[in-house]
């Protein structure tokens, strides 16, 4: 029986070519978007997974509110680890990890290379962490001074073997490591990736600091014990050891005290596999995802598959009339309704097995290009995991279900009398339902394209805001402290070529990936909780305002005839506004020196520059200061555009002169800057391309609908052009339903659009009004692709020979 099923299905594909290519291309579309969209969320919910004891790994997150000013960090103390294994026998092993040294250059015959994937680590690393060894002991591997252990491919970049047990690896800084052990590379799915790890032991840090927040700290908790039975031992903490020091310096006795003055220091556990999709904050070490953009994908592939299954449905119905007399005749010769039901069942089972296989040669085909602009490395062997392929086998079936169901149970439902007698009465219930069904296609697709549209708008919006600062032809010369105190001599070197107008020697740059340093400071020349409050701190020389094109409001810059510029301080708009004072220039702030003692230098505010965006525009402009001091980690040079070429070759000449064997590396402001927005411009990339998809497939839907309605209405299109219809008549007639329908569609999907991208852009501090005409756009380019879909075969309806369509009656 179900052989026979089968051949039947097989013919009706056969018997409507036209209809059965545009069901599978669609349904092929919807399967293979449906596809690459659920491997991107498989692959971002797979995070840090891969770690055995991953259900037991948490990291420790600290809030702090101090003043006006809040942190949240991904930081903890360098004691706490320790403490809290000491101190609850729920810690069953801590680590800590320290990265805040930048890359390292570590020598490779007579040059040196330089390497950002570095890491200090405690020797508890490999106890909490899972990383299979390639060679060496990895519960021993970094419990001696001066061990680091690299990857395989490390190893195989320095000594082209995987035998390097034993060997030596030496820095800029004369420093040899001894190679301890070799790991396999780090997946591309874990929260950090790190090529070499370098022991904690003789790591050059001022240590036992209680409140200076610098270190990343994950704790391996007991069987048995979750975030929320320990969250009591880490207020613990904070009444033991924290609140003694910050008491002394603030003099508050409590907690309650603390905060009861505006102040708050807090700790809390998040899980390692939450850390990628959950958690955005201050010292990541790696840029986070978004849960709510796997939520958001998940909505659209799931949308993008039920546009395919609703084209299917619409199509089948619309056939109906022509499948009413087989269902009469099998009706009269003895089919059950069952069986018939079956058999509708079996087409669209077979039709969406037959899409499914288009659609696996098109993911084949599509995941390079996917993985490029998700910024992934998904591959194919992650399809051919049993589970995936499990789903992969049973999704044909379900889709096949889902958009069969309605056109069987419809279909089936003939009277046979009725229907051989030619009196088939369809009824307003089918129209209605496909109306409903063209109706969510096109709302669909209309929140696709306002969101798409609204992507792109903030987007440009942060392409265009005046950040205060200049980001173009801003050529950074990275590394610049390997020169030590030729830094200056490089940098006035560089000077003096022609096409280089202004430069600079800092570290602290308002772009990611560069330094920060957050200080505490006082309004006053006591410390107390009401005066106390953090701000950034930046280390500049007297040329970075002029260089970055930074505006001072108040006051002056910094400048070498005024000898006491080095105990003087800048500070930006927000931090004036914090200070309260009407004019700030002139004035004292103090910064505190000593944390135990809560002892403060005094520096005298010159001048005031107006706010920059130093951070991202998910947070508002923070309290910043700048201060006078040698910091040479990096040197900035404002260019010209059109002898960029040139300069960098010349650059490159006179680095190589001054830093023999160290490698020259450079980069642009603005091209760093548009890095910090680089997950926003995928995520706008990824939805405008299933945004198109959604549209083509919600168009072979609406082209496929409106050519059997024109061929159902041919008879009567022939009588009107014999009774004077115009073509233009003709066409309006057949399209005025269809957007109607894309009208309604608009009025529902308007705001739920609003909703979703007014909730999305609260992310953003600076962010966008939504206008109205991205939705009247949205509209009008959905009514005109429903205008342009739906006129092809009116027009060829309209145009046709009256006589051709009326000679059978």
């Amino acid at each position: 029986m179900f052989r026979t099923y089968l051949k039947l299905a097989w013919r009706n594909l056969l018997k409507s070519k036209v209809y059965s290519l545009l069901n599978i291309f669609g349904l092929a579309i919807g399967l293979s978007c449906f596809i690459l969209i659920s491997l991107y969320i498989i692959d971002e919910l797979s995070f840090d997974r891969y770690h055995t004891k991953a259900d037991r790994i948490y990291r420790i997150n600290s809030d702090i509110k101090f003043g006006d000013s809040e942190m949240h960090l991904a930081e903890t103390p360098d004691v706490m680890g320790a403490v809290l294994k000491k101190d609850f026998p729920q810690v069953e092993e801590y680590v800590r990890l320290y990265n805040n040294t930048g890359a390292q250059h570590l020598k490779k015959g007579d040059s040196y290379l330089n390497e950002d994937r570095v890491v200090h680590a405690d020797s508890g690393f490999f106890r909490v962490f899972s990383f299979p060894a390639v060679a060496g002991d990895l519960d021993e591997a970094l419990s001696t001074p001066n061990s680091v252990v690299l990857t395989e491919s490390m190893a195989l970049k320095y000594f082209g073997t995987t035998q390097v047990l034993g060997m030596p690896l030496e820095n800029i800084r004369g420093q040899v490591f001894n190679i301890t052990a070799v790991i396999e590379d780090m997946p591309a799915n874990g929260h950090f990736q790190f090529d070499f790890i370098f022991t904690m032991d003789n790591f050059p840090y001022e240590w036992g600091s209680f409140l200076s927040h610098n270190f990343h700290t994950y704790l391996l908790l007991q069987e048995g014990v979750s975030a929320e039975d320990f969250q009591p031992r880490l207020d613990q903490y904070i009444t033991d050891y924290a609140l003694p020091r910050i008491g002394q310096m603030l003099n508050v006795k409590s907690i309650q005290e603390l905060e009861a003055s505006g102040n708050k220091i807090a700790y809390s556990l998040i899980p390692i596999t939450d850390i990628h999709l959950y958690s955005d904050r201050s010292s990541e070490l790696s840029p986070s995802g978004n849960i709510q953009y796997v939520y958001i994908f998940g909505a659209v592939a799931l949308f993008i598959l039920l546009i395919a299954c609703v084209n299917f449905m619409n199509l089948a119905t619309a056939r109906s009339a022509s499948r009413a007399r087989e269902v009469g005749v099998r009706k009269v010769l003895g089919s059950q309704r069952r069986q018939l039901v079956v058999q509708f069942l079996s087409e669209a089972s077979l039709m969406a097995l037959l899409a499914m296989l288009v659609a696996l040669v098109l993911v084949v085909l599509a995941l390079p290009h996917f993985n490029e602009l998700a910024a992934k490395t998904i591959s194919i062997a992650l399809i051919l995991q049993p589970r995936f392929v499990l789903f992969l086998l049973l999704l044909p079936f379900l889709v096949g279900l889902l958009a069969g169901s309605y056109p069987a149970f419809f279909l089936s439902a003939f009277k046979p009398i009725q229907v051989l007698k030619g009196k088939l009465n369809m009824g307003a219930k089918g129209g209605d339902f496909r109306n409903v069904l063209v109706v969510f296609q096109f709302a669909t697709s209309i929140m696709l394209i306002i969101g798409t549209i609204v992507v792109y708008q903030q987007l440009a919006y942060i392409q265009n805001k005046n950040l205060g600062f200049s980001k173009e032809q801003v050529l950074v010369v990275e590394n610049t402290w390997v020169l030590e105190n030729r830094a200056a001599a490089f940098k006035n070197e560089v000077l003096q070529m022609p096409g280089v107008q202004k430069g600079t020697l800092s570290g602290f740059l308002p772009i990611n990936d560069t330094y920060r340093n957050n200080q505490s400071f006082s309004k006053e020349a006591v410390l107390s909780s009401e005066s106390g409050f953090n701000m950034q701190r930046w280390q500049i020389d007297h040329d970075y305002l002029n260089t970055l094109g930074m505006e001072l409001v108040a006051g002056r810059n910094f400048s070498s005839t005024f000898g006491g510029d080095s105990s003087a301080v800048i500070i930006n708009e927000t931090t004036a506004r914090m200070l309260g004072y009407e004019n700030p220039v002139g004035r004292k702030i103090y910064q505190v020196g000593d944390y135990n003692s809560g002892a403060v230098n005094g520096l005298e505010i010159i001048g005031v520059v107006k706010n920059f965006h130093f951070e991202s525009m998910h947070q508002q402009i923070g309290p910043l200061c700048m201060v006078l001091r040698n910091h040479s980690r990096m040197a900035s040079f404002k260019v010209d555009a059109d002898k960029i070429p040139a300069l960098l070759a010349g650059i490159e000449e006179k680095w190589e002169n001054m830093a023999q064997g160290m490698p020259f590396s450079y980069r642009f402001l603005d091209d760093d800057f548009e890095q910090m927005y680089r997950t926003e411009q995928r995520i706008s990339q990824i939805t405008l391309t299933f945004t198109v998809l959604a549209i083509v497939v919600a168009c072979l839907g609406l082209f496929g609908l409106s050519t059997f309605i024109a061929e159902k209405r041919a008879k009567e299109i022939g009588i009107r052009k014999i009774l004077g219809a115009s073509v233009e008549g003709l066409v309006q007639l057949l399209s005025k339903d269809f957007l109607r329908l894309v009208f309604i569609a608009f009025i529902i999907a308007t705001p739920i659009a609003w909703y979703a991208m007014d909730s999305w852009l609260q992310d953003f501090a600076y962010r966008i009004d939504l206008s109205w005409w991205y939705f009247a756009g949205a509209g009008v380019l959905a009514l005109f692709i429903a205008l342009a879909t739906v006129s092809v075969q009116a027009i060829k309806a309209a145009m046709a020979n009256p006589v051709k369509n009326l000679r059978t009656e």
